[in-house]
């Protein structure tokens, strides 16, 4: 059985791995976790990648939820997840 933080350390390295290795995540953070018979739900949040956020400015945060087998450990879906931003 997988624990929440393995399954979180999958969902990271699953973000990283996967993605443009031109393209750098930064504060990346576990921002909610579910659990269901069968896997974990993992949302991670991350500054997201573009110009403001190149010249030190303030860009946006991105979400996007992994979907990890409780029993391997495998990541089966990863989702972008939509938040309403509130000003």
């Amino acid at each position: 059985m997988v624990t929440v933080k393995e399954a979180a350390k999958k969902a990271v390295e699953y973000l990283l791995d996967l993605n443009r290795k031109d393209v750098t995540y930064t504060n990346v953070l576990v921002e909610e976790v579910e659990q269901t018979d069968r896997h974990w739900l993992i949302t991670l949040g991350y500054d997201a990648p573009g110009v403001l956020s190149a010249f030190g400015g303030k860009g946006s945060r991105d979400f996007k939820i992994f979907k990890v087998d409780r029993e391997t450990g495998e990541v089966v879906s990863m989702k972008i997840r939509e938040v309403e931003h509130v000003e």
